[in-house]
């Protein structure tokens, strides 16, 4: 077991709320806060419940779509707040896509609040809500491990047992004309593939014809990561195959909102007890340059006149040892940009980048610059350090232990941990849709909210 953090380091808590309600008496995969509403997907047995962040109660409930356990699931995004979407990914080999339509309930804001909290129809059960399943996607040969929309919904990802990932596009004329089809079926992993995760959409002025705006990764039971990239309508290629787990890759994320204009990096995490966070070398040569149609859609060049798409990717770091058995789940901020990971041990654990200074003390993040400007504490530098230059991108992070929380379901595996805005009544009015917390979900069959005090 190792040692608790040192105290210097020590500067986070966690504290139980009251747990979502009610409790699913069975055991619990994984929770997926929806992208903007006060909206939480937990996947279970055959279903999956939709739980309300205002209420901390259960919302809705995907029931009898699939013959076997439900282990993923995904929201669409960019729909309306009165037309819900969700892909669940189930251990019967297929992807089922439902649809939640409330054309009767009023739209914005006040209307999105009636509708969540149930206030509207509060003796309704939440498993007599309307969910429908639309559309059944299969062909995969095995158990399907996760499914992933990319970030503007146009493509889903799937994975599976049968070594393969799968991605799906969407081909129906308008949002509500579910037409899917398989574009892509990638091979190339030597195990079960476990998971799969889209790249979100980030700003990179001047070199989007290099990084185009799709990019996959997918872990698997082969001890790697791989990215892949469409190289040319419809042809999907693997551009680099990450190596250095010692153990199953059990899962990943990119980083949801990276300093200045580089790359976002990935977070993976593994049997092998470790997290680890891998960075692209990114070129800077005068081929960035070049117009985007050159190196944005190959199909009109030569194959032999192609750049070379593969790409280098490097471990830039190990994240503290906290952890005694398999890391199951890990989580990345995008507010606070902490990491929360969590697994077989029942332990989560919580960590922070800091920028460390040439004598190895601490320097202020931006998180932290931002934090304390919305306080009214500091003046605003917008990113500036004090004598008025922006801080390089080159300069040393070093990740740190900030707490352990040991037994965070009692005797039982804590299968998946994740942030999400905090809209509940125990939280400040003015914090509500602000103040993160973070959602454990384990073999107990409890989704288990936890305050974060600094």
């Amino acid at each position: 077991m190792p040692p608790p953090p040192s105290s210097a380091s020590s500067t986070v808590t966690l504290a139980p709320l009251p747990p979502f309600k009610p409790d699913l008496y069975q055991r619990a995969w994984q929770s997926i806060p929806h992208p903007t509403l006060p909206l939480l997907a937990t996947a279970h047995q055959k279903s999956v419940t939709v739980f309300s962040l205002s209420t901390l109660s259960a919302h809705s409930a995907l029931t009898n779509g699939h013959e076997r356990s439900v282990r993923s699931t995904s929201w669409k995004p960019n729909l309306p707040p009165h037309k819900l979407c969700l892909v669940t990914g189930s251990f019967d080999s297929t992807a089922g896509l439902w649809r939640w339509n409330d054309d009767s309930s009023p739209q914005g804001d006040d209307g999105l609040e009636v509708e969540v909290t149930g206030d509207s129809d509060s003796d309704k059960d939440p498993a007599d809500k309307d969910w429908e399943l639309i559309i059944i996607l299969d062909g995969q040969d095995s158990e399907i491990k996760s499914v992933s929309f990319s970030p503007t919904g146009q493509f889903l990802a799937t994975c599976s047992r049968d070594k393969s990932v799968w991605i799906w596009e969407d081909v129906g004329a308008n949002e509500d004309d579910d037409e899917w089809e398989t574009v892509a079926v990638l091979n190339e992993h030597e195990g079960d593939v476990k998971a799969v995760a889209w790249c979100p959409e980030v700003n990179r002025s001047g070199r989007r014809g290099r990084y185009s705006s799709d990019v996959l990764a997918s872990a698997s039971y082969d001890n790697t990561v791989r990215v892949w990239r469409e190289e040319s309508e419809q042809e999907w290629v693997c551009v680099a195959v990450l190596e250095g787990h010692e153990g199953t890759v059990w899962g990943l994320q990119w980083e949801p909102k990276p300093r200045g204009q580089r790359f976002p990096r990935l977070m993976s995490w593994s049997a092998d007890k470790t997290v680890r966070i891998w960075t692209l070398k990114e070129e800077e040569d005068e081929e960035e340059d070049r117009p985007q149609h050159v190196w944005g859609g190959l199909g009109g060049i030569p194959n032999t006149m192609r750049r070379s798409l593969k790409e280098e990717w490097e471990c830039t770091a190990v994240l503290p040892t906290a952890h005694t058995r398999d890391i199951y789940s890990a989580a990345w901020s995008p507010e606070s940009g902490m990491v929360a990971s969590t697994g077989s041990d029942g332990i989560i654990a919580v960590y922070r980048e800091d920028k460390e200074g040439v004598n190895g003390t601490r320097h202020a993040t931006e998180d932290d610059e931002a934090a304390a400007e919305l306080d009214g504490d500091v003046h605003m530098t917008n990113g500036h350090t004090e004598n008025g230059t922006k801080p390089k991108e080159s300069e040393s992070y070093k990740w740190k232990l900030l707490s352990t929380t040991k037994n965070a379901h009692g005797p039982y595996e804590v299968n998946h941990v994740t942030w999400c805005k905090r809209y509940d009544q125990g939280c400040p009015p003015e914090r509500r849709g602000i103040e993160e917390m973070l959602v454990s979900t384990g073999d107990d069959g409890i989704v288990r909210p936890w305050q974060i005090i600094s």
